[in-house]
């Protein structure tokens, strides 16, 4: 299910190209979620600047996928239906789920808070209807800055960090994730 990393687009995404592909997303939830009637995970990683779709986002999202699919092993719920999207807007991952909506959330934001690569992550988690599970419904404070502590929606809005910064910190911690020595 990992995607190939060397067919990673590498193009300059605009953003009227970046905001279709959120509507696109958008359609596919909510067709498997009619389809399936489970809870769904959506999958991406951050991706600062204007390339979306690179060898070091793929290999980020490669070990997200499959981080979710042990995680989900080991809780002994079955994933009914998955799917990765090799777009030039970024990889994406959608996983119909048969499980508690509520405990796949906790789950997922377990993940993203502990594994070594879990803050380049975006682990959404809807429920069979189509309601969005959010950190903050569920009592968890808002994502953390890649380079900084405050929220990372501020400094993302206000552009507090260059590309380069946070590309140079993601290269870093894929490097650390894929030396640290395995347990």
């Amino acid at each position: 299910m990992p995607l190939y990393v060397t067919c990673a687009n590498r193009r300059t995404i605009a953003l009227p190209e970046l905001l279709a592909s959120r509507d696109a997303r958008q359609t596919r939830q909510q067709q498997w979620q009619t389809t399936y009637a489970t809870p769904l995970i959506s999958f991406t990683t951050v991706a600062p600047g204007p390339i979306k779709d690179s060898e070091l986002s793929r290999r980020i999202f490669n070990h997200g996928i499959r981080s979710l699919r042990q995680m989900l092993a080991a809780s002994g719920w079955q994933i009914v239906h998955q799917r990765c999207f090799g777009l030039a807007t970024g990889a994406e991952g959608l996983l119909a789920v048969d499980a508690p909506a509520l405990a796949l959330k906790q789950a997922c934001i377990a993940l993203e808070q502990h594994h070594p690569l879990g803050r380049l992550w975006d682990i959404d988690v809807f429920m069979p209807q189509g309601e969005l599970l959010t950190r903050q419904a569920l009592a968890h404070p808002p994502r953390r800055c890649l380079l900084c502590e405050r929220d990372a929606r501020l400094c993302a809005r206000e552009r507090a960090h260059s590309v380069n910064e946070l590309l140079n910190h993601m290269e870093r911690l894929l490097h650390d994730a894929e030396n640290a020595p395995q347990r």
